[in-house]
């Protein structure tokens, strides 16, 4: 007698029970899929909700849904590996009442409502917010770089197609070097065919570039991708990467992500009042905290928080070299705001001279006199004198380092909040990159991902049962 468990004879008969129900516990989060997506108003979210007058009635939107959101919520994201589960998988069957699009139909699915998806995203969010899981008070912004479809090889800038057709015409002179050699010697040799034949592919090679630089020089920000025509180089953690830049707002209770974007712009200079301003009309809240790294300092993008009543904390970067110079550093000059002038380390008041115009904002310059006769001239400048710019909105700025310096502990919190979510979605993330092409695809799958990740979220904070019964009836 065997001492480990055995199975049951597979030619034994086994009565099954009638119904798939029995095979889905109550607390299975299919369920929870199932209430929501019933919920919806699909109608009002931009979904077809009316079938065709004539022709083979389509599959119901909710049903679509219902597949794609089980899908993401188990890393089944493959349109194919879709088709095959909901013909296998006892749960999809129970979900999608034993229905089995192809995989072109689910595809399609995804690719036609783009919009739409992202609006269930948001309906979910406006679930949390009935369960209470919500703090609506502060939101910590940042963004990740996602890799495309599209590999490296497949993306071409200035700096790519110069280094790669210096690589070509090297290669192209090497080869010629060695023909002139084997033209000296009686009779030539064998290899001189082969020789000529790869100098002949390297031509070819030159002038298929030739063509792609005309095309890539021709694109505004002067990148071209050729699998994938929106996916751009970006750099990501001093290496680089051919992808999209993921932004996300993730509320401070639970980690929950309240707003989400993708942008084809590696910089996040401008996003932070985008997404503030996004989570802040989601959550319906009339003032809102934010929290974000130092790569989202920019003057303009804080004083547009601050016309939204949104408070943002952001660190500012350290990018002047006077301090690494052994020079003064900016901080030491102190505005005199009665007054309109500055006052430098050595007592001595900056007064305002001229203003110009920079990148869209109004400068102010300041200097004094009295540098040339100053005994500390040399910790200060090297020039004539030393001269102070001034943004005409400086005062945003001073006001964001005041709230930064009283409450530090929260660009210590930022890390912690908007890490975890990123993680989790990239391990999700089917081999490593997105499986569509395009904004406009990759920015569905995204939806369909955060999604997913709040779903789950959700399910382990209250559990099923809870989330059904505030869905209602």
């Amino acid at each position: 007698m065997s001492k480990f468990i055995e199975g049951l004879d597979r030619s034994q008969g086994t009565l099954f029970p009638e119904r798939l129900d029995d095979y889905v516990e109550e607390e299975n989060p299919v369920r929870v899929i199932d209430v929501f997506i019933d919920d919806l108003d699909i109608s009002g979210l931009g979904f077809k909700a009316e079938p065709a007058a004539t022709g083979r009635p389509g599959y119901h939107p909710k049903m679509m849904l219902k597949l794609y959101v089980y899908g993401y919520l188990n890393r089944v994201q493959s349109s194919r590996r879709l088709e095959v589960e909901a013909q296998r998988n006892i749960e999809l069957m129970w979900l999608t009442g034993r229905l089995a699009p192809d995989f072109k139909t689910i595809a399609d699915f995804r690719k036609d409502n783009p919009e739409a998806i992202r609006l269930v995203c948001r309906e979910f969010v406006m679930l949390c917010k009935k369960l209470n899981l919500l703090s609506e008070k502060l939101v910590a912004i940042d963004g990740s770089k996602f890799k495309a479809v599209n590999s490296r090889d497949k993306n071409f800038t200035r700096a790519k197609m110069k280094r790669r057709l210096r690589d070509v015409e090297s290669a192209i002179e090497r080869y010629l070097a060695r023909l002139d050699e084997t033209d000296q010697t009686e009779p030539p040799p064998d290899d001189a065919k082969t020789l000529q034949d790869k100098v002949a592919k390297l031509r070819e090679e030159m002038a298929r570039l030739k063509k792609l630089e005309v095309r890539m020089l021709e694109a505004p920000d002067k990148q071209l991708s050729l699998t994938d025509p929106d996916a751009r180089s970006m750099k990501c953690r001093g290496t680089g990467v051919v992808g999209y830049n993921v932004q996300s707002a993730v509320d401070a209770k639970h980690h929950l992500i309240v707003a989400h974007d993708v942008s084809k712009v590696g910089s996040d200079r401008q996003q932070l009042s985008k997404m503030a301003k996004q989570a802040k009309a989601t959550l319906g809240t009339e003032k809102l905290t934010v929290v974000a790294d130092k790569g989202y300092y920019n003057g303009d993008e804080l004083r547009e928080c601050e016309l939204s009543d949104i408070t943002a904390y952001v660190a500012k970067p350290n990018t002047s070299p006077n301090k690494a110079k052994g020079y003064f550093d900016r901080s030491r000059f102190k505005h005199i705001k009665d007054d309109d002038e500055y006052e430098c380390p050595a007592g001595e008041r900056l007064t305002y001279r001229t203003s110009y115009t920079a990148d869209g904002k109004k400068i102010r310059r300041y200097w004094s006199s009295a540098c040339g006769s100053c005994a500390i001239k040399a910790q200060c400048t090297n020039g004539k004198e030393r001269r102070v710019s001034r943004w005409v909105h400086e005062d945003v700025l001073e006001r964001a380092a005041k709230r930064l310096r009283r409450r530090p502990e929260v660009m210590l919190a930022r890390r912690s909040l908007v890490e975890h979510p990123f993680g989790t979605l990239k391990s999700w993330t089917s081999s490593n990159h997105f499986l569509t092409k395009r904004l406009s695809g990759v920015s569905t799958e995204t939806s369909l991902q955060v999604l997913a990740y709040n779903m789950k979220r959700a399910i382990n904070l209250v559990g099923t049962r809870k989330i059904m019964e505030t869905i209602g009836p």
